[in-house]
């Protein structure tokens, strides 16, 4: 998360008491710390009463001026703190709304960018939210920002592979291969983002992401670290021939949702921690893509793909690691293509396969009646022990 932005709903309009009431109320409070510090004085000095003096000599009353004095400078101090800090709260809301609006100002310029017919211009638009994310003075402000982003990359879009460009017309070509750039650069900077520290004043991390349906025919999140918000990849497309990469990306916090994904390209996984994440694939379909998980380590969290549907493809669990976690393959369909899990490592965690319908993956079952290792539970038609 970013805790150096507050949220917006926390400042939205200055409220601040009447200030006569704040005044009297100060005064009771100092009046009863005095109070307090004279009674516990006369307590540690062990005093039992006052000595009665029915004259005052010029000594007392000279205390006695001063210490009238003393009440009226400190009432004054009291009051003058007050105010200040008073004109200190204003001048601090009056700071935050004008850099709202002109927040706003910006944002409206670069949304109205990402509209332009130039390639040029779309990209100075997503470059320019992206800075205005950066620089937004609350929270949610950022947020908006992200969600513009996210949202450009929702919009309809029909993916045409490199092997199958329209060569006959030129500047459809072009528009295509401009559109296809303004779209990976996006998905970068989105990246870039969510491999900074929490720390660092613009990290994204904790921050909602929605690609909810969007259609991926390439982009690098290889690296990224997902550690809280809410992030959708629900419905997305991953287009044959395009390559998006998550290498390396860490799973750590927060839910990744990939639920009812169409891979049909390749998917690349390989690397990957999930270690504290919830992530779901349930019901997503391999439909001559590739989806790969090779040196991935699942240590913690929970990572579903139950009722998958790998019909045709390769998914890809060569030398993955499983010491932790729960890893899900509830009602998978195993009907087609390749799934491998050669040299995965099992020792820890639980990882199922409950109810799935197909023959084994390769890798998957102990050879020559070895036991099961811990925490691998496979159906009956896969597996018998040996008595």
């Amino acid at each position: 998360m970013s805790p150096n932005l507050p949220r917006r709903q926390e400042r939205r309009g200055l409220r601040l008491w009447p200030v006569g009431i704040v005044l009297a109320l100060a005064f009771v409070t100092a009046i009863a710390i005095a109070a307090g510090v004279f009674f516990a004085g006369w307590d540690l000095l062990g005093a039992q009463g006052l000595k009665p003096q029915r004259q005052l000599t010029s000594q007392t009353l000279f205390d006695l001026v001063k210490l009238s004095f003393g009440v009226v400078a400190g009432a004054g101090a009291l009051v003058a703190l007050i105010v200040a800090y008073r004109r200190q709260r204003v001048d601090e809301d009056g700071a935050l709304r004008d850099a709202t609006r002109l927040h706003t100002e910006r944002f409206t310029t670069a949304v109205s960018q990402l509209g332009e017919e130039s390639a040029a211009v779309r990209l100075g638009g997503v470059h320019a939210l992206a800075g205005l994310a950066d620089d937004a003075p609350t929270r949610d402000l950022r947020q908006t920002c992200i969600d513009v982003l996210c949202a450009y990359l929702r919009l309809p879009y029909t993916y045409v592979p490199e092997v199958d460009p329209p060569s006959d017309d030129v500047s459809a070509r072009h528009a295509y291969m401009a559109m296809r750039e303004v779209r990976h650069t996006t998905i970068r900077l989105i990246r870039d983002h969510l491999r900074l520290p929490p720390e660092h004043p613009h990290s994204w991390r904790g921050h909602d992401l929605d690609f909810t349906g969007a259609v991926f025919d390439g982009g690098d999140f290889s690296g990224a670290v997902f550690s809280g918000g809410t992030v959708s990849f629900t419905g997305a497309v991953f287009s044959r021939g395009g390559t998006v990469r998550f290498a390396d990306v860490v799973f750590s916090g927060g839910t990744v949702d990939f639920f009812g994904t169409d891979i049909s390209g390749t998917v690349d996984f390989s690397g990957a921690v999930f270690s504290g994440a919830k992530v779901t694939f349930s019901g997503s379909v391999l439909s001559g893509g590739t989806i790969r998980f090779s040196r991935a380590h699942f240590s913690g969290g929970t990572v579903r793909f139950d009722r998958v549907l790998f019909t045709d493809g390769t998914a890809d669990f060569k030398l993955t690691q499983f010491s932790g976690g729960t890893v899900d393959f509830d009602l998978a369909s195993f009907s087609g293509g390749t799934v491998r899990f050669d040299l995965a490592s099992f020792f820890g965690g639980t990882v199922r396969f409950s109810n799935v319908i197909g023959g084994e993956p390769s890798g998957l079952v102990p050879q020559d009646g070895q036991p099961l290792p811990t925490g691998l539970d496979l159906p009956p038609g896969w597996y018998r022990p040996t008595s």
